[in-house]
């Protein structure tokens, strides 16, 4: 399973530049966080949810005993 990313998780894009003008380095800035955007991996698909039949069907096979007489008999 995917870790999810929050904003809070990316780091934040900064330029230190002295000759760069403020519009020049918020332009490059810009453009990384478009790139970062762009080549982000896909969403994962969220898990399909699980029938109730089959969950219970899975816990009574594990908790069985094998060696164990069923209860009917």
């Amino acid at each position: 399973m995917a870790a999810k990313v929050t904003p809070s998780d990316r780091p934040k894009l900064t330029i230190v530049a002295p000759g760069a003008s403020p519009e020049e380095a918020a332009a490059v800035v810009a453009a990384l966080e478009q790139f970062t955007r762009a080549t982000a991996p896909p969403a994962a698909a969220p898990a399909p949810a699980g029938s109730a039949w089959l969950a219970a069907a899975l816990r009574e096979g594990v908790a069985r005993q094998p060696d164990a007489a069923p209860p009917w008999a």
